[in-house]
C-alpha cells in the first residue's frame, strides 16, 4: 500500500509543478510577494491540495472514470461538453508552452539551439508514452525525489528575514486560485491513475502525501525566495537564489528545471493523447501527430491566445473545485 501511495504522491507533485513552479515565478506571484503572510497562504494551499486532490481521486475511482471528461460530466452535467472542449484547447496550449519552455532551457542555460531541446523532449516523451501510466510513474519516481532534496537544500542554505505586512484583500484568494488552476490541469493524469487503484486507503494516503510534499516544496522555495530584493523583477528568481547560495550546483538546478517541465509536459500529452486516441485506430500515429502539432504551436506566437485563455480557465477552475466540494461523493 505504501509504495503505491508514494507513486501516487510523486505523480501528483510532478504533474502540478511545471515551468512557473520550477523557476519560482509562480511562487513569487501567488505567495512570496506578500511577505511573511505567504507562509499562512502556503499552509492553506497545502490543506486545499490534500482535501481536493484526495476528493478528486476518490470521486474518479468510484465513478470508474477513465478520463477527465467522465469526471467533468459528473461535475458539470449538461455543460460538460463545452467545458471539455474548452479544457482541451487550454491543455493543448499550456502543454505546448511547456514544450517551448524545455527548448528555452536548452537555449538559455545550455547554449544550444532551442530546436534541439524541442526535438529531444519530443523523442523522450514519445518513448515515455509507449509505457502509458507506468512511464509517467517511472519518470516522476526519479524527478520528484531530486526536486524535494534540492528544494530542502536551498531552504537550509537560506533563511530570509520575512516582513509581516498587511497584504491586499485579493491576496487571500491566492491559495484558492492557485490550487484550483493546478488541480484542473492535474486531473488529466490523476483521474485515470486513481481509477487503476483498487484500495481507497491507498488513494487517501497518496493524496495526503502529495499535498504535504507540495506544501513543503512551496514553503522551502518561499523561504529561499524571500531573500531576494526586488524579487518581482526577475524572470527566473529561483536561478538567482541558486547562483547566490549554491552556485556549484547550478548545473543540477538546470537538470531539475528541465525535469519539472518534462513531468508536466508528459502529463498534458498523456491527457490529450488519451482523448484523441478514442477516435483513431492507430494511437502511435495520433501521438506523433500530436507532438508535431505541439512543436509547430510552440514556434509561433501564443502569448495573445494564452492571455485570453488563462483568465477564462482560471474562472472555470474555481467553478471546478466548487463543484468538486458541492457534488455528492458517489457511493
Amino acid at each position: 500500500m505504501w509504495m503505491r501511495a508514494i507513486q501516487i504522491a510523486f505523480v501528483y507533485v510532478g504533474t502540478v509543478v511545471g515551468a512557473g513552479f520550477a523557476t519560482g515565478k509562480e511562487i513569487v506571484q501567488f505567495f512570496t510577494q506578500y511577505g511573511a503572510i505567504g507562509i499562512v497562504m502556503i499552509a492553506v494551499s497545502g490543506g486545499l491540495f490534500i482535501f481536493f486532490g484526495t476528493r478528486l481521486m476518490l470521486m474518479a475511482n468510484r465513478l470508474h472514470a477513465r478520463s477527465y471528461e467522465q469526471l467533468n460530466a459528473y461535475l458539470f452535467g449538461k455543460v460538460s461538453i463545452v467545458v471539455n472542449m474548452f479544457m482541451f484547447v487550454v491543455l493543448f496550449s499550456v502543454t505546448s508552452v511547456m514544450l517551448s519552455g524545455a527548448g528555452a532551457v536548452f537555449e538559455e542555460q545550455l547554449h544550444m539551439p532551442a530546436y534541439v531541446g524541442l526535438l529531444f523532449t519530443m523523442v523522450l516523451t514519445f518513448v515515455t508514452m509507449l509505457f502509458g501510466l507506468h512511464g509517467i510513474l517511472s519518470v516522476n519516481m526519479v524527478v520528484v525525489p531530486l526536486m524535494i532534496i534540492f528544494s530542502l537544500s536551498i531552504a537550509m542554505m537560506n533563511g530570509g528575514d520575512m516582513v509581516w505586512t498587511e497584504p491586499p484583500f485579493a491576496a487571500f484568494f491566492s491559495p484558492f486560485a492557485y490550487v484550483a488552476f493546478n488541480l484542473a490541469m492535474a486531473q488529466v493524469v490523476l483521474v485515470p491513475l486513481a481509477t487503476e487503484v483498487k484500495d481507497e486507503r491507498t488513494i487517501r494516503l497518496g493524496g495526503w502525501l502529495g499535498g504535504m510534499l507540495l506544501m513543503g516544496i512551496l514553503f522551502s522555495s518561499h523561504l529561499a525566495l524571500s531573500l531576494l530584493p526586488n524579487l518581482q523583477s526577475y524572470s527566473i528568481p529561483m536561478a538567482e537564489v541558486v547562483k547566490r547560495s549554491l552556485a556549484s550546483f547550478y548545473g543540477l538546478y538546470v537538470v531539475i528545471i528541465y525535469g519539472e517541465i518534462f513531468t508536466s509536459f508528459i502529463a498534458g500529452v498523456f491527457g490529450l493523447h488519451r482523448k484523441l486516441a478514442l477516435f483513431f485506430r492507430t494511437p502511435i500515429f495520433v501521438l506523433i501527430a500530436l507532438l508535431i502539432a505541439m512543436y509547430t504551436f510552440s514556434l509561433v506566437g501564443y502569448n495573445a491566445l494564452l492571455s485570453v485563455l488563462y483568465p477564462l480557465f482560471g474562472y472555470m477552475s474555481i467553478i471546478f473545485i466548487f463543484l468538486l466540494f458541492y457534488r455528492k461523493m458517489p457511493s
